[in-house]
């Protein structure tokens, strides 16, 4: 019975989604579910949780129970499950009284197979009655890792869902979750109430995002560069305040780039207005803070920049988690420098967890100073090894080059030094200069305050002139991964010298420094424009824009976000393969039986025009001289005149003509065929058992038929099937 179940959740897959195979994990997570076990599911976004309960839902009897925290996002998911063929329906304050009535009716009478809830309206008394009456296939809790106050966006209101398991013990709980770690997990499972549930941790891999750590110097500029080299991609740059993402916004938009900001001190409405332009595409890029993204289902994001480091790990890999949910490759940058790490840490002393979250700072600053594979230090934070190097981070791609940088940082560690107090008699105790400082005196400046305090007087004072201020930067960057100095963050940020450095100081160890040229490389990939372009590439690309374009309008007339209507993996897969028939779209990655009718012969249109454009500019694009053929056909040309035009032989026409026909376009068979030709050929087909080889069939007649003549009539044949 449960191989049966796993059978139609297989058609289910196909039939509604157009995929013919399950992702990773994804089939032992639903044969639990329709096992009616409670369920934990860890995997990243873009990972496909939400298949892991749509699929259920639609095989299961009864009506599944969404619980989702944010309306936009049931709005994304619902629109998502409609455009698939999919009856599904949200329950939230955007409806009106009316609209509300009208889905709660529409379940009732078992129109619906998936119902999104916010958790606020699922524990309301109302709503548990009007459950209580009905048939539930399951309960799905995404985003679980909210009813956690160990997790990184807990919720107080996730916590009342304990009442799920009381109220209904029979149904099965799926919960799901991209972050969280095994404290988190824990009290997921506890706070709901599953004693047995079973957990699933998938892969947190996440091959097709590229990951690139920058230096927090010059950001804007290399913004642009990186933005300049993407040209038309959706992407957001996260900020640390709300007054940064408007500073930002209103910078890029200066130079001529299509942006704007979101935060959480905007009216709902700018909210609404923002974030609904991005789904459309009519915004490419949002400066936001942390408070955009998690309600957004937008599949199409191409890139994820931090402008500023994140307070965590589970941040960020949810963050940068908004990139490539589609699985295409998609670009990740983080630009890091000290100072965010002091204002996250101020933001520290205001939390009631000030110790667990100063670590999780640290190991996000681990993260960002990493000089191995990022991907292997980013899995292993949640747990999960990785055997090789990833080849898709920037240190892999640049693996850094050292040199002997002793004398740079003893320059630094003396003027340190002799900065400290003389009156505390202890040079390891004290210092008096922040980085900024410290940089301006090894470098001779002449700033007013350094000369009052006297610093231009020690020995060290323009000891480092010859190293600019920038270089000088990264340089301590460097010392203090290396543990040479320390940051006194609860003393106005001023710098100290270690155990370690007095070692240097004194020749007794050496100093390794990662090249600047290593770093700035790093930059030079990351924002570097595209390498010219082969003529396979051209032609993929320039269809795929079409397609884009396609999709664009057809999301316009339907008000529709774009990637609702076909994701861009869709799209490559369409790119690449070149579908000219209904049977070739039905190959497409993505392409369910819905989406088939709705827009299947939009696209067959786009593609087929492109191929025939192409053909004649003088590329050799397959089968295209079927559809060259076709083009002149369909202006009434007789065969003779086709083969006479295309500088062909008549049987080549004809044999086009057949292959057309077969694959669905409208040729009038019968003006060179007729019906009993057909009954001819069917005929042999049976006595011989050939379906594919046309001389077998031609001897068989004893040449009562044309070569030509059997080809078309086998052409009908293979269309229809044999009667």
């Amino acid at each position: 019975m449960l191989m049966l179940t796993i059978d139609r959740a297989k058609e289910a897959l196909k039939k509604y989604f157009g995929y013919d195979r399950f992702r990773p994990m994804q089939e032992e997570i639903i044969t639990n579910v329709l096992e009616r076990k409670d369920t934990l599911v860890l995997m990243p976004t873009g990972g496909g949780k939400s298949v892991c309960y749509q699929i259920p839902a639609m095989v299961m009897p009864g009506v599944a129970i969404v619980v989702s925290p944010l309306i936009a996002l049931m709005k994304d998911q619902v629109e998502g499950l409609v455009s698939n063929g999919i009856p599904a329906a949200f329950l939230n304050s955007s409806l009106s009284l009316d609209e509300q009535m009208m889905v709660e009716h529409q379940v009732r009478t078992e129109q619906i197979k998936l119902l999104y809830v916010s958790p606020e309206k699922l524990v309301s008394p109302q709503f548990m009655g009007f459950l209580r009456g009905l048939s539930i296939s399951l309960f799905a809790i995404d985003e679980a890792h909210c009813i956690s106050a160990w997790g990184h966006d807990f919720r107080p209101e996730y916590t009342q869902m304990a009442l799920l398991k009381q109220t209904f013990p029979e149904v099965p709980v799926i919960a799901l979750t991209a972050t969280a770690d095994k404290i988190t997990r824990r009290d997921i499972l506890s706070q709901l109430r599953l004693q047995q549930a079973t957990q699933f941790v998938s892969s947190f891999d996440r091959p097709n995002l590229s990951l690139t750590v920058l230096p927090g110097q010059n950001r804007f500029k290399q913004i642009l560069r990186f933005i300049e080299s993407r040209q038309g991609q959706s992407g957001i740059i996260y900020c640390l305040s709300r007054k940064g993402t408007e500073s930002l916004a209103k910078k890029l938009s200066a130079e001529g780039i299509i942006a704007d900001y979101y935060h959480a001190g905007m009216s709902p409405t700018e909210r609404d207005r923002v974030q609904e332009s991005f789904i459309q595409d009519r915004i490419p890029i949002i400066c936001a803070t942390v408070a955009f993204g998690m309600g957004i289902d937008k599949s199409n994001v191409r890139w994820v920049m931090h402008y500023n480091m994140p307070k965590n790990i589970e941040s960020y890999y949810q963050e940068i988690g908004r990139a490539g949910r589609d699985g295409v490759k998609a670009d990740t940058v983080l630009f890091y420098s000290y100072a965010d790490v002091m204002t996250l840490r101020d933001f520290l002393d205001d939390s009631g967890q000030k110790e667990l979250q100063l670590n999780k700072l640290l190991r996000m600053q681990q993260y960002a100073e990493a000089k191995t594979c990022r991907r292997k230090m980013l899995l292993s934070y949640f747990g999960e090894t990785l055997s090789e190097n990833c080849g898709n981070c920037d240190v892999c791609a640049n693996p850094p080059e050292t040199f002997d940088g002793t004398l740079i940082a003893q320059k630094a560690m003396s003027a340190i030094a002799r900065l400290a107090d003389p009156k505390l008699n202890d040079l390891k105790k004290s210092i008096s200069v922040a980085t900024g400082m410290l940089i301006d005196i090894l470098r001779g400046s002449s700033r007013v305050d350094l000369l009052q305090k006297g610093f231009d007087k020690i020995k060290t004072y323009g000891a480092g002139r010859d190293i600019s201020y920038n270089d000088w930067q990264l340089y301590l960057q460097q010392m203090l991964h290396l543990g040479l100095v320390e940051i006194a963050y609860d003393q106005n940020n001023v710098v100290r010298l270690t155990e370690e450095s007095w070692k240097i100081l004194g020749n007794q160890s050496k100093v390794e420094f990662t090249k600047l040229s290593s770093i700035r490389e790093t930059f030079q990939k990351a924002t570097a424009s595209p390498r010219k372009k082969s003529k396979k590439e051209e032609l993929f690309d320039g269809l795929f824009e079409l397609l884009r374009q396609t999709r664009a309008e057809i999301a316009l007339q339907r008000n529709i976000p774009p990637y609702v209507v076909f994701s861009d993996a869709t799209l490559e897969d369409m790119a690449k393969k070149r579908p000219v028939s209904i049977k070739d779209m039905m190959g497409i990655s993505g392409v369910g039986e819905k989406k088939l009718k709705d827009f299947g012969n939009a696209f067959i249109g786009v593609i087929v025009k492109f191929i025939v454009q192409k053909a004649k500019q003088g590329y050799n694009i397959k089968g295209s001289t079927q559809l060259l053929t076709y083009e002149l056909y369909q202006t009434g040309l007789s065969v003779k005149e086709i083969a006479q035009e295309r500088k062909l032989n008549e049987k080549s026409i004809y044999t086009h003509l057949g292959a057309l026909y077969e694959m669905g376009y409208n040729i009038d068979l019968f003006k060179y065929i007729e019906i009993s030709d057909i009954e001819l050929v069917k005929k042999a087909i049976i006595e011989t058992g050939e379906r594919e080889m046309v001389k077998p069939i031609f001897d068989y007649l004893e040449e009562k038929l044309d070569y030509y003549q059997i080809s078309m009539a086998k052409a009908y044949i293979n269309r229809h099937g044999i009667q």
